[in-house]
């Protein structure tokens, strides 16, 4: 059975003091003699008294704790998101508490709940593949916890943000592409109430049009864009009377899942059909051929959305105006979408 952990209330009845004596002894007040201060410190170094420092905090109104919400930690993206929200939150003296939605929009409310029973003095949030309404953000703002989304938003609705030019990301990815001479490029989009893919969707569209291209519907796959969903995408593709010369996906791990299946079927990645993925995983760089990819510089937006929120919470009398920070894109040439004889991999600027 564990130990019980001595509270400040043990300290008190065994030197026959007042709580509030040992608070201030220990916090080393004035008022309190030396003679006392040492009784306390002597006593709670032998109990093993440590005190709890939230309390403390939430009785001066502050937890000097912000919380993220993040649809999962899988992968690189979100995890090197989380690099850059802690170190930024460190710096400025607060501590992150982190919880996972499981792309789930049940857990994505319970996550909510638990930071605001909390106390969290702000929230950083990307939402699920599966949400689509902003009622329980909406109560987070009534109880004025400031609020800062990143990379995933909700179509339609004001709010602060920290996220990509999507679709400069897509149009690169594509254009790309068809500047390597593919023409018939197909696109693994994923749910569209969701900001990035509709948008990394627009950037395809806007470079087939600059091509003189048509915008064809039986090349657009919409999924929740894991491997398995690229590797069902691609099966689809193959079977269409003409499939595609090359696949520009809004994911690393659908273009991943592609890859797999393609090779699976014996066809060659890029003289047969090329590939883009979208977000630079690690493991876009050791498949083999290596997936060209686009960069949404993740640790960059971990940091810049919590200066945001802490500039927000600095000014919490303001009135309300939605503030949004867009970060650029940059994409990683490699050998997965290279038909002409340039070098394996490289870096294209706008």
């Amino acid at each position: 059975m564990a130990k019980k952990r001595a509270s400040i209330t043990d300290l008190a009845k065994q030197l026959n003091v007042s709580v509030s004596t040992v608070s201030r002894a220990l916090s080393g007040h004035p008022a309190i003699s030396e003679a006392t201060v040492k009784r306390v410190t002597d006593l709670a170094q032998e109990l093993g008294y440590h005190p709890n420092s939230l309390a403390s905090g939430l009785r001066r109104g502050r937890s000097n704790m912000l919380g993220v919400v993040v649809p999962h930690i899988d992968g690189n993206f979100f995890s090197q998101v989380v690099k850059g929200i802690e170190a930024a939150a460190s710096q400025a003296g607060y501590h992150v508490l982190i919880c996972q939605s499981n792309e789930d929009l049940v857990h994505e409310r319970e996550n909510l709940e638990i930071l605001m029973n909390a106390q969290v003095e702000g929230i950083l949030v990307s939402v699920s593949r599966t949400t689509t309404e902003f009622k329980h953000f909406e109560k987070v703002r009534k109880r004025d916890i400031p609020l800062v989304f990143f990379d995933r938003i909700l179509e339609g609705y004001q709010v602060n943000a920290v996220v990509l030019d999507d679709r400069t990301g897509g149009y690169r990815a594509t254009r790309h592409l068809l500047a390597q001479g593919y023409r018939r490029i197909a696109h693994f989009s994923g749910p569209q109430q969701l900001s990035i893919y509709k948008q990394r969707r627009q950037g395809y569209e806007d470079a087939l049009r600059e091509y003189g291209l048509p915008v064809q519907e039986d090349l657009i796959l919409v999924s929740d864009m894991t491997m398995q969903d690229g590797r069902a995408g691609m099966h689809q593709l193959l079977a269409l009377p003409q499939p595609p010369d090359a696949v520009f996906s809004g994911s690393d791990f659908s273009a991943a899942g592609a890859l797999e299946l393609l090779q699976e079927r014996g066809l060659r990645v890029p003289e047969d059909i090329g590939l883009v993925g979208f977000s630079n995983e690690v493991f876009s760089r050791l498949t083999v051929p290596k997936i060209t990819s686009i960069d949404q510089h993740c640790e960059l937006m971990g940091r810049s959305a919590t200066h945001l929120l802490l500039q927000i919470m600095q000014e919490q009398n303001q009135p309300f105006t939605p503030r949004h920070l867009v970060l650029q894109p940059d994409l990683y040439i490699r050998a997965s979408s290279l038909r002409t004889g340039q070098a394996e991999s490289g870096r294209e600027h706008p």
